[in-house]
């Protein structure tokens, strides 16, 4: 696995140190000519989204660019886009309603150690 492989773990593992919920990795390198790995997680309010955003934005600037960010201001969809790492950190509800996660099916999910 690639460096972004180890990223896209340590990104996954800092969601969950923060007390996100729901965390999953996707490995779509297969199918998308766009990124190499989708996470997703779910905070429990729009606060929370933002300080897990913020959280990434801290601990990953000197690993990996940060691109750009997206959906910070109504805080129930923030993306960060890594280039070879997209993060969505949805609200519930959002991430119900979207269910993008489901586009992509479960057979590209990596698993991944959840206990830091």
């Amino acid at each position: 696995m690639k460096l972004s492989g180890a990223f896209v773990k340590k990104i996954a593992r800092l969601l969950i140190d923060k007390k996100a919920q729901a965390v999953r990795i996707l490995d779509v390198r297969k199918l998308s000519s766009v990124t190499e790995f989708f996470v997703f997680a779910t905070a429990s309010s729009s606060v929370h989204n933002r300080a897990l955003a913020e959280e990434l934005r801290l601990k990953t600037k000197t690993d990996w660019k940060l691109h750009h960010v997206e959906g910070v201001e109504g805080g129930d969809w923030i993306l960060l886009d890594f280039i070879e790492v997209i993060v969505h950190i949805f609200l519930h509800e959002t991430r119900s309603f979207y269910e993008l996660e489901q586009l992509w099916g479960d057979e590209m999910e990596v698993k991944f150690t959840q206990k830091t």
